[in-house]
């Protein structure tokens, strides 16, 4: 699977290890940063791994700033995206299967490395399914149209 991955500075470290974890089981993974522990804005990386999600270049997206929240707001601008905070594994598997979000939002500095990287395998073996979810889905389509 390719994966977009980006994190502002608060985020770095569980990016490098989230990196490492995803390349380790073969996904390729398209790192859009940050690099380096200097002051930078989540919104920045956002935008780059949302636009990344949303045409098609990768196949899901991380992301991972202090909290995750700013991270999910800024990802979910951009049309075709659905992105959430992942704080659980319950969460994480429903928000796939129910809602087929397509980037998952970690917060550097409220979740355990390990936790994370449990929960990320989890959404990623997990699979949206259809029925009573497509129809909500669309609904939320039609909400980005602005119908």
């Amino acid at each position: 699977m390719i994966i977009a991955l980006g994190a502002d500075h608060k985020g770095l470290i569980l990016k490098e290890k989230v990196k490492s974890s995803l390349q380790s089981e073969g996904h390729q993974v398209i790192d859009f940063g940050t690099h380096s522990d200097v002051s930078v804005d989540y919104s920045d990386y956002a935008r780059e791994v949302a636009l990344a999600v949303s045409r098609g270049e990768a196949e899901a997206g991380v992301l991972i700033c202090w909290t995750g929240i700013g991270m999910a707001i800024s990802s979910n601008k951009i049309k075709g995206v659905r992105s959430f905070v992942a704080n659980d594994i319950f969460t994480a598997r429903l928000s796939r299967e129910h809602n087929n979000t397509n980037i998952i939002c970690f917060g550097g500095g409220m979740i355990g490395e390990d936790y994370a990287l449990e929960i990320l395998k989890v959404w990623l073996s997990s699979s949206f399914v259809g029925g009573r979810h497509r129809v909500r889905l669309g609904k939320i389509s039609d909400i980005e149209e602005g119908k």
